[in-house]
């Protein structure tokens, strides 16, 4: 008995160790950035190794609204993400409908030739992207970029919606389409309540990937005016600028906004989660 005793003594040490330490690992670089944010000086080289042994002040943030096209980039970084987000949840929604509820001709090759273009990466087409956009007039212009983001999301979002709406009985459309209603009002009134999980988790990926995204933004945009949150702040420590206090100032506002959002919404999100999970 003494045994085992001791066994489980060590093994919940060692457990609460390696927690402390993986802790620590996790939250070091984010000290560290929130240090740097509010240290004075410019370089990365000059500030300490330890967290907020620096000195402490608001300049850096200051400078980053009023010396810098930051404000700009935040407002170009929200509509493009936000319109990505609503422009998915509308559009592979209903496509996930008319697959789930409706037959047609080359349905199935439609189907499978949405997964075939999920194999190849995005890189494989930059270059017809670029020319696309160059022929329709959507370079350096945000709605282009959001065309881009588009196109990628909807073969996989679609899939993911259509899973899901598989699940949903199909005697409810039955019943509605009985008492008179339309596809249209089955799809609104009926499937999307439904299907609020998968439309929930779908709005939060599709909204943080353009959110910090770097390649696309790098290839569409050019004017600095109608650059991203991630084009702005790698131009503070590119090789012509060394200003990594200003650049950390930067990342911590970036995500303030996800950890209100997260803040509001965590409980409906694990809700509408844990209610996909056990549906029948």
């Amino acid at each position: 008995m003494r045994i085992d005793k001791l066994g489980s003594v060590v093994w919940k040490v060692l457990v609460y160790v390696g927690c402390i330490m993986l802790s620590i690992v996790v939250i070091w670089p984010i000290l560290f950035t929130v240090s740097s944010a509010v240290s004075p000086g410019r370089s990365a080289a000059a500030l300490s190794p330890y967290p907020f042994a620096s000195g402490f002040t608001w300049d850096n943030f200051s400078y980053l609204f009023t010396e810098t096209l930051y404000p700009r980039w935040f407002l170009n970084s929200f509509l493009i993400a936000a319109t990505t987000a609503v422009g998915t949840l509308v559009f592979a929604s209903l496509a996930a409908y008319v697959f789930s509820r409706f037959r047609f001709l080359f349905k199935g090759s439609l189907l499978t030739s949405m997964i075939v273009l999920q194999i190849f990466p995005s890189f494989v087409g930059m270059i017809a992207i670029y020319v696309i956009l160059m022929r329709i007039g959507a370079l350096d212009t945000l709605w282009g970029l959001v065309l881009v983001y588009l196109a990628g999301n909807l073969p996989y979002s679609i899939w993911l919606v259509k899973s899901y709406l598989d699940t949903i009985p199909r005697g409810l459309d039955e019943a509605a389409r009985i008492d008179g209603a339309s596809h249209f009002r089955i799809y609104a009134t009926i499937i999307l309540p439904i299907a609020k999980p998968i439309l929930i988790f779908l709005s939060v990926t599709t909204f943080a990937a353009p959110w910090m995204d770097f390649i696309f933004p790098k290839l569409v945009l050019r004017s600095p005016e109608q650059q991203t949150l991630a084009l702005g702040l790698i131009s503070f420590v590119s090789e012509k600028n060394s200003d990594f206090t200003t650049f950390a100032a930067g990342a911590i506002i970036v995500a303030i906004p996800f950890m209100i959002f997260f803040l509001f919404t965590q409980k409906s999100l694990i809700t509408s989660l844990a209610t996909g999970a056990l549906k029948e």
